[in-house]
C-alpha cells in the first residue's frame, strides 16, 4: 500500500485518509475517491490530498476483517457486518468464554495490519455480550499476511469457544458445630443458591449435619440419590488438609481427593475431589460470601461442562489476586498517611472493645504498671481505655482485678462499663472470661485490648474493624508490623464459646492458629502493636513516659 501525499490526477480509487470539508460537501476519511469526489477536490482548490493507494495483492480493511472474522467463527457465536476495518463477535447464549491466548497473541505478533482484542479467558459471558473485535489498523491488509492469518486461525483449537451453561442439579451439605450462629447457615446457604442460579442450576434441599466424617458422607450419599450433578461441602471450620473432615467424608462417600488448595485469594482453601464421576468439592470458608472468590471459577467450568484438573487449579495464580482489599498490606508511607475516616468498619459491624487490667504487673513491682502516670499525669491504663474510646469500637468493657478501686478511680467517668475479675490472681485467662461475660448481646466481634500497651491508638483499632467481615472468612485480624504479629486481635462472637474453656496464664493467641483459614491479617505503620511494656526501663523509652521513676 502506497500512503501519503497524493496528486489529484492520480487519486482516482485511492482512499482518503483525513475528511476534507468543502463548500457544500463533506468527504469522509475512508472515502474511495472517485471522479466526482476528485471534481469537487478541485473546485475547492485541491490539488493533492493524503491518500491511501492499493497495490496488487492488496486487501481493502472492510474485506480484511471480514475475512479475519469468518476464521475465528465458532459454534454460538455471531459477529457484526464489517464497518471502518472492525468486525465484532458476540454471544449467541450465556455462556465460558475460552480463548486460546497463544492463538490470539500469535495472531496479534503477525504484522501490526491486524489486532484482535478479546475477553479474557474463563469469563462467563451472557447473551449478545461482546466477546472479541477485529481491527484492521490501515487501510488495506498485504494479502499474503491475511492467508497466512486465516490459516493460523483455524489451525489446532478454536481461538474462541462459548461454553453454554448447563442446568445442573447441585447438592450442598452443611456440616455444624455446637454454638455456631444461625444466621452464618443461613448466609451460606444463601450465597450457594445465589452463585448455583446465577450459573443456571439448581439447587437440593441443602443437609444439615453434624461435623464428622460419617454423617457428612452419608449426606453426600443422600443427594447422589436426589441427582445431584456437583456436591458441595460448606464445613463449620474451613479444610486444612486433604484428609480433613470434609475431604475424609468424600473418600468415604467412594470418592477421591483430586487436589487442594488453589493459588486464588480468596478461596485458596478449597478441596476438589468426585464421587463415580460427580465434582464433590469442599468449599473455603470465603463461599459464605456472595462476593467473587475461587470457588466461583472453578464451578462456572463445571457447570460449562468443562474437567477442573489439578493443573487448571495450579494454573490461576496469575490474575487469582481477586481484589485489593483491607488485609492486604499498605506501602508503610501509605498506610501512615491514609486517613482512618478511609477505612470505615462495614455497615452494621457491631465491635465492642475489650481492655484487659487486671494483672499484678509482677515485674514491675512494687509500682503497679497500669497505675504508672506518663508525662502528662495520665495512667496507663487511661491512656490504653482513651485510645479504645477513640475508636469506633463500642461499648468498651475494662476488666479489673489486682487494685480494683485504683484502676476504677484512673478510668472512672469515661463511659465504660466495668467487669471484675474476683479469680484475676489464676492468670490471664481469668480475665478474659470475665470481660467476655460482660459483653452484651447483640455484637459480632471484641477486640481485645491489652493494658500494658499504650501506645496502639484509636485507628489502629479502626483498621482492624475496617478488616472484620466473618462472611468472607475474615473472622479474626490481627495486627502485623513487618511481618511480626502482635496485639489488639478481634475476634468474631463464634469463638467466645471455644475462649471461654481457656484456663491459666494464657490469652486467647493459640486459638488463632487452629482456625488460621479465617485469619486476617493487617500491616501497620509502625511497632506499637508489638509493644507492650513489663519493666520501668522499657516504659521510660516509650512516647510520652521519659519521666517515669
Amino acid at each position: 500500500m502506497i500512503f501519503g501525499p497524493t496528486p489529484l490526477d492520480e487519486a482516482r480509487g485511492a482512499v482518503l485518509a483525513h475528511t476534507v470539508r468543502l463548500q457544500g460537501r463533506v468527504l469522509k476519511k475512508g472515502t474511495v475517491l472517485d471522479q466526482a469526489a476528485i471534481a469537487a477536490l478541485q473546485q475547492g482548490g485541491h490539488g493533492s490530498v493524503i491518500a491511501a493507494r492499493l497495490e496488487p495483492g492488496d486487501v481493502p480493511e472492510d474485506e480484511a476483517a471480514d475475512r479475519l472474522a469468518n476464521a475465528l467463527m465458532g459454534p454460538l457465536l455471531a459477529r457484526t457486518r464489517a464497518s471502518t476495518g472492525r468486525v465484532n463477535l458476540v454471544a449467541e447464549t450465556a455462556g465460558l468464554l475460552v480463548v486460546e491466548a497463544g492463538v490470539i497473541n500469535r495472531l496479534n505478533a503477525l504484522d501490526e495490519s491486524l489486532t484482535v482484542a478479546t475477553l479474557a479467558s474463563h469469563i462467563p459471558v451472557s447473551a449478545k455480550e461482546m466477546l472479541a473485535t477485529i481491527k484492521v489498523i490501515p487501510f488495506a491488509v498485504p494479502g499474503a499476511v491475511l492467508q497466512v492469518a486465516e490459516a493460523m486461525a483455524k489451525q489446532g483449537p478454536p481461538p474462541l469457544s462459548l461454553h453454554p451453561f448447563r442446568p445442573l442439579k447441585v447438592g450442598l451439605v452443611l456440616s455444624e458445630l455446637p454454638g455456631q450462629k444461625e444466621s452464618v447457615m443461613e448466609g451460606a446457604v444463601e450465597a450457594t443458591r445465589d452463585r448455583i442460579e446465577a450459573l443456571h442450576g439448581t439447587l437440593l434441599p441443602p443437609e444439615r449435619t453434624r461435623h464428622e466424617t460419617a454423617p457428612i458422607s452419608d449426606a453426600l450419599t443422600r443427594l447422589r440419590r436426589q441427582g445431584a450433578q456437583v456436591l458441595l461441602v460448606a464445613g463449620a471450620s474451613a479444610v486444612v488438609d486433604r484428609r480433613d473432615v470434609g475431604p475424609a467424608a468424600i473418600v468415604r462417600a467412594g470418592g477421591t481427593i483430586d487436589h487442594f488448595g488453589m493459588p486464588v485469594d480468596p478461596g485458596n482453601l478449597i478441596c476438589l475431589g468426585h464421587i463415580d464421576g460427580i465434582p464433590a468439592l469442599v468449599l473455603p470458608g470465603c463461599a459464605k460470601s456472595p462476593k467473587l472468590n475461587g470457588i466461583d471459577w472453578v464451578l462456572q467450568r463445571l457447570f460449562a461442562g468443562l474437567k477442573v484438573t489439578p493443573r487448571d487449579v495450579m494454573g490461576m495464580g496469575v490474575g487469582g489476586l481477586l481484589k485489593e482489599i483491607e488485609t492486604r498490606p499498605l506501602p508503610r508511607a501509605e498506610a501512615a498517611n491514609t486517613p482512618a475516616q478511609t477505612l470505615t468498619p462495614r455497615r452494621g459491624r457491631q465491635v465492642a472493645a475489650l481492655v484487659l487490667a487486671a494483672g499484678r504487673s509482677r515485674r514491675m513491682a512494687p509500682l503497679n504498671k497500669l497505675l504508672v502516670a506518663d508525662d502528662q499525669g495520665v495512667s496507663m491504663v487511661a491512656r490504653v481505655v482513651d485510645n479504645a474510646l477513640a475508636s469506633r469500637a463500642r461499648p468498651v468493657v475494662v476488666v479489673t482485678g489486682y487494685e480494683r478501686e485504683r484502676v476504677e478511680a484512673a478510668v472512672g467517668g469515661k463511659g465504660v462499663i466495668f467487669a471484675h475479675a474476683e479469680d484475676y490472681a489464676e492468670g490471664l485467662s481469668a480475665s478474659l472470661k470475665a470481660g467476655l461475660a460482660a459483653l452484651p448481646p447483640g455484637i459480632e466481634g471484641v477486640v481485645i485490648c491489652l493494658g500494658d500497651m499504650p501506645l496502639v491508638a484509636g485507628p489502629m483499632i479502626d483498621r482492624l474493624m475496617a478488616a472484620f467481615d466473618p462472611e468472607e472468612g475474615r473472622a479474626i485480624v490481627m495486627p502485623t508490623f513487618r511481618g511480626k504479629q502482635g496485639n489488639p486481635m478481634l475476634w468474631a462472637v463464634e469463638f467466645l464459646p471455644e475462649m471461654m474453656t481457656i484456663t491459666g496464664d494464657v490469652g486467647a493467641r493459640h486459638l488463632a492458629g487452629k482456625h488460621a483459614d479465617r485469619v486476617a491479617e493487617v500491616e501497620m505503620a509502625d511497632d506499637a502493636v508489638l509493644r507492650d511494656f513489663d519493666t520501668t526501663d522499657a516504659l521510660r523509652k516509650a512516647p510520652g513516659f521519659a519521666g517515669v521513676r
